[in-house]
C-alpha cells in the first residue's frame, strides 16, 4: 500500500487526469461513429475493404425501403391526399395560366395540322374557335381531375417514387435520418463524456494497484465498447416510461415523439411528397402510360366536340385520320406543358394535401416499437463496426497513456 501512496504522491496529475482522458475517448468515439453513420456519402478508399463509405449511404436502398414501407402502410393515405384537393378550386387558381395554355395549344395544333383550312379562317372565326375551346377548359380539367383521384393507384406509384427519390439522392436520405435524430447524436456524444469519467476513475485505481501497461489500453478499449453500445441502447429502450422512484426512465427517441412527428412531417412534405416531385411521377413513373392514355382521352373527347360545334366548317374539312394526329398533337402538347401550369396552383395544392400534418397526426398514432422503426434501422446497419471503432480508438489512446506513464 505504502508503493501505491508513494506513486499516487509522484505521480498525481497523470493520475487526475485519467477520469478527464477517458471522458475524451468516450467523446471522440462517439464523434466518429457519429459522422462513420452519415459521412462519406460515396466510398473512399481501395475498394472493397479498405475505404469506409457511410452507414446510412451504403445501404440507402434497404434504408429507402424501410422509410418508404413505414410511410405508406402507416403514415399516409395518398387517396386521402388527393381527396382533399377542390376541382373547382383548382380550376380557379389555374384559370389565367389555362386559358392561356389553351390558346397557344389549339393554334399551335390547327397551324401545324391543318394551317390551309386555319390561314382562310378569318380572324373572327379563329377566335370565336379558339373562345369556344377555352370555355370547356375548365370542365374538361375538372372532369380530369375526377378520373385521377377515383383510379389514383393506376396512374401513381408512391412507393416507387419514394424509394427511387430517397435511393437517387442519398444527402437527402442522410438529411431526414440525421434531422430527425440530432437530439440523440448530441446523446450519445455527451453520454461519452460521462460514461468515460466514471469508467476512468476505475481505470486510475486498477492502474494504481497493479502498473501493468494493459491497463490502460483494455480499459481504453472497453470506455469505446462499452460507451457506444450503451449509448445506443439509452436512444430507444425503455420504450415505455418506467418509474424508478421518483426518476421515470424512457428512451430518448421515444420521449421526443411529438417533436419528431412534426419535423419528420415536415421533412417528408417539403423534401419527398412536394407537387412537382408528385406531378413527375404522375408523367415520368412506372404508371405514366395510363396518366398518358386519360390525357389523350379527355383531350381527344375535348377536339371531338369542338370539331361537331364547328361543323361543316371544320369538321368536314378535316380527315379522320387527319383528326386522329390532332388529337394525338393536342394530348401530348397539354402533357408537356402540364408542369409549368400546374406551377401556379402549386402553392393551393400544397395547403390542400397537408401532407405534414398527416404524416404528424398518423405518427403519433404509432406503436412504441413501429415508432422505433423511424431510426432503428439507421443503427442496426454495421452498428458492430461502430461499436468496434469506439474500442480500437479507446485501445489506441489508452496505449499513448502508457507511453506518457513510463515515459
Amino acid at each position: 500500500m505504502d508503493a501505491v501512496l508513494d506513486d499516487l504522491a509522484r505521480h498525481w496529475p497523470v493520475y487526475a487526469t485519467m477520469p478527464f482522458i477517458a471522458a475524451l475517448i468516450g467523446y471522440v468515439t462517439k464523434r466518429v461513429a457519429i459522422e462513420m453513420m452519415f459521412r462519406p456519402l460515396e466510398f473512399v478508399g481501395i475498394k472493397p475493404l479498405l475505404g469506409w463509405q457511410g452507414v446510412v449511404p451504403k445501404h440507402g436502398g434497404r434504408m429507402a425501403a424501410v422509410a418508404t414501407e413505414l410511410l405508406t402502410a402507416n403514415l399516409l393515405d395518398i387517396n386521402e391526399v388527393f381527396g382533399k384537393i377542390d376541382p373547382v378550386i383548382i380550376t380557379r387558381e389555374l384559370e389565367q395560366p389555362l386559358l392561356r395554355a389553351v390558346d397557344g395549344i389549339a393554334r399551335d395544333v390547327l397551324e401545324e395540322h391543318h394551317p390551309r383550312l386555319w390561314e382562310v379562317l378569318p380572324t373572327l372565326a379563329q377566335e370565336m374557335l379558339i373562345k369556344q375551346v377555352q370555355a370547356s377548359a375548365p370542365r374538361l380539367v375538372q372532369e380530369f381531375l375526377d378520373e385521377v383521384r377515383d383510379n389514383l393507384d393506376e396512374v401513381l406509384d408512391v412507393r416507387h417514387m419514394t424509394v427511387e427519390r430517397l435511393t437517387r439522392d442519398k444527402a437527402l436520405l442522410v438529411r431526414l435520418i440525421r434531422e430527425t435524430s440530432r437530439p440523440e447524436m448530441t446523446f450519445i456524444a455527451r453520454a461519452g463524456i460521462f460514461f468515460g469519467f466514471g469508467l476512468g476513475l476505475v481505470q486510475a485505481i486498477v492502474w494504481a494497484l497493479t502498473r501493468q501497461p494493459l491497463v490502460l489500453p483494455i480499459f481504453g478499449g472497453c470506455i469505446g465498447l462499452f460507451t457506444d453500445w450503451l449509448a445506443i441502447k439509452l436512444i430507444f429502450v425503455p420504450r415505455e416510461p418506467v418509474r424508478v422512484g421518483r426518476v421515470i426512465l424512457q428512451g430518448k427517441f421515444q420521449r421526443r415523439r411529438a417533436e419528431v412527428a412534426r419535423q419528420y412531417g415536415e421533412l417528408i412534405a417539403n423534401e419527398v411528397l412536394t407537387v412537382p416531385n408528385l406531378l413527375d411521377a404522375l408523367l415520368r413513373g412506372p404508371k405514366s402510360d395510363r396518366l398518358v392514355a386519360m390525357v389523350e382521352r379527355t383531350v381527344g373527347h375535348a377536339v371531338d366536340e369542338q370539331a361537331s360545334v364547328a361543323k361543316p366548317m371544320l369538321a368536314l374539312a378535316v380527315g379522320g385520320r387527319r383528326l386522329q394526329e390532332m388529337k394525338h398533337a393536342a394530348a401530348t402538347r397539354a402533357l408537356t406543358d402540364l408542369p409549368q401550369t400546374a406551377r401556379y396552383a402549386e402553392g393551393y395544392l400544397t395547403e390542400a394535401m397537408d401532407v405534414a400534418k398527416m404524416v404528424e397526426q398518423r405518427m403519433l398514432a404509432l406503436t412504441p416499437l413501429e415508432f422505433e422503426g423511424l431510426l432503428r434501422p439507421a443503427f442496426r446497419q454495421d452498428e458492430w463496426k461502430l461499436i468496434a471503432v469506439g474500442g480500437v480508438i479507446g485501445f489506441l489512446v489508452g496505449e499513448l497513456q502508457v507511453l506518457l506513464m513510463l515515459g
